[in-house]
């Protein structure tokens, strides 16, 4: 996990320079077509079989995380790079939130409260460091979290379903990039010069590096470590937004990120032990 965070945040930074030679659209398609075929170029050497009788979860989690994904990449091109991240690592709250939606018994308060928590955290985040004309990207930001969420869930499914990480993964960029690539259609593609080039094939790199082995860390690993883990992106993705562009938030922003960084974490280990709690019921 903490090489797909590491990898998520490189992958941010390229797409953030990206995005003076393309559209968050473009990038999402070349992204995911570079994706598609190393996925599928390793799924042939290793002779593993392609087909699947899960192809409806597979659409579900394809089209979440491509509805995240096109969020996420508008959302990094218009605010500071640990803003962004920090805005769509919300998902693990929306986790906590749809299981205790699901779980109808009883309201379970100290999850209620960690929800809360990390939203507070988001609000922090928010208000000192946007100004007005990026409320429409830090709202998009938290919308990418929430269709995150879901593609989690998926994840987690196939996963129980003993689904590779491999296919996984393929079948996610197989469908981002038909997805885009008929969007593309009906829009002018901006021309590919060597520098895009070269920076669309780091996006596919380190974007195709972070999907699998973030989707092996969740098929092997237990679930409140990873999930802590990851938020080790938003440090990483911290540091490169100092380094490359003097991206120096508030004290109050840093509290901010610290807050869902906080809840995100008390609301995995809270939704386990009430899981477990029910399951022994």
């Amino acid at each position: 996990m903490l090489v797909a965070a590491f990898m998520f945040a490189c992958m941010g930074v390229l797409v953030k320079l990206g995005a003076t030679y393309f559209s968050s659209t473009e990038l999402v398609f070349y992204r995911s077509l570079f994706g598609v075929w190393m996925t599928y170029l390793i799924l042939r050497y290793y002779r593993l079989p392609v087909c699947t009788p899960h192809w409806r979860i597979h659409c579900w989690r394809g089209i979440s995380g491509l509805v995240s994904l096109l969020m996420f990449f508008y959302c990094l091109t218009q605010l500071p790079l640990a803003t962004a991240i920090s805005l769509n690592y919300t998902w693990p709250l929306f986790v906590a939130l749809f299981s205790t939606l699901i779980l109808k018994e009883h309201i379970h308060w100290p999850l209620i409260c960690t929800i809360l928590l990390g939203f507070a955290g988001v609000i922090l985040l928010m208000q000192p460091t946007l100004p007005e004309d990026h409320w429409v990207a830090s709202l998009m930001g938290m919308a990418s979290g929430f269709f995150a969420a879901i593609a989690y869930i998926n994840v987690k499914q196939l996963g129980n379903l003993g689904e590779t990480e491999w296919l996984v993964v393929f079948y996610f960029t197989l469908i981002s990039t038909l997805i885009t690539g008929i969007g593309l259609m009906f829009t002018t593609l901006n021309p590919i010069t060597w520098p895009g080039l070269w920076l669309l094939l780091g996006i596919g790199v380190t974007a195709t590096l972070a999907q699998l082995a973030m989707t092996r860390a969740y098929h092997k690993g237990v679930t409140l470590v990873v999930t802590s883990l990851g938020y080790s992106t938003i440090l990483f993705a911290s540091l490169w937004g100092i380094l490359l562009w003097n991206e120096l938030l508030s004290p109050i922003a840093w509290l901010g990120m610290g807050l869902i960084i906080l809840g995100g974490s008390l609301s995995g280990f809270l939704s386990i032990k009430v899981n477990s709690a029910v399951a022994q019921k």
